[in-house]
């Protein structure tokens, strides 16, 4: 569960995040917004990157705003970016080894790699450079980032962007499983109305920084209001 009362994030004049109190609960849900509408600056908040002016996060019983962004990983709190933050020249095994570094004992640094690496099928290239990976397996790479060393919840932000039909199917396969063999829960943060009506079963809608909507996806999706902030209908 995450649990955000009275948020307020405040740039100069502008507030990207204004008052904000939601209940995140579902097991894999969406945030979306029309540009600008706060969802990045949101995501930052929940990663440590920036500090609001005034409110809390709480994920289950931890209040997030006082840890520093590593307490926040090593508490279960995982993050992908909109562009994959792969190195080039670490191999696929580094590259999960680097964020199992800080999350799991040395005993049991080699099963949770082997165990992230096994869920996204990526077994048969763990000792590939990082650089010679297609777009798809450093989307993949970035998943398995997210799920070694028993993470509590993981931002996805914009996470098959650039896939193909197929590649995204998958994808969306992959975390679909996690709530049930990571027991994480998942929100993701996308454009893609389709991607996040097949995904999440409860979606929270942000508009210059306040909630405009929250509940079952189809439900919010289907808001009068939403369509014309977010999909431009009237």
């Amino acid at each position: 569960m995450i649990k955000i009362d009275n948020l307020v994030v405040q740039f100069g004049g502008v507030k990207p995040i204004n008052e904000l109190s939601a209940v995140l609960t579902a097991p894999v849900g969406g945030l979306i917004g029309p540009n600008g509408a706060g969802k990045t600056t949101l995501l930052n908040v929940l990663s440590g990157f920036v500090k609001p002016v005034q409110g809390s996060v709480l994920l289950g019983e931890q209040a997030l705003l006082a840890m520093t962004p590593l307490q926040r990983v090593q508490a279960g709190l995982r993050r992908s970016f909109q562009t994959e933050q792969v190195v080039e020249d670490l191999t696929v095994v580094g590259n999960i080894a680097a964020i199992a570094d800080h999350v799991v004992g040395t005993r049991q640094r080699a099963g949770a790699v082997d165990q992230a690496l096994a869920f996204v099928r990526l077994s048969t290239v763990a000792d590939r450079l990082g650089q010679s990976l297609n777009l798809f397996q450093r989307r993949l790479v970035e998943l398995a980032k997210c799920v070694v060393g028993q993470p509590k919840l993981i931002l996805l932000d914009e996470p098959a962007a650039g896939l193909t039909e197929e590649e995204g199917k998958a994808f969306r396969e992959l975390v679909l499983r996690i709530p049930a063999e990571f027991r994480a829960q998942v929100l993701v943060i996308d454009h893609d109305v389709d991607l996040i009506r097949s995904m999440c079963s409860e979606t929270m809608v942000l508009d210059y920084g306040k909630l405009l909507a929250l509940g079952p996806t189809a439900s919010v999706l289907s808001d009068p209001n939403v369509r014309r902030a977010y999909l431009g209908e009237f």
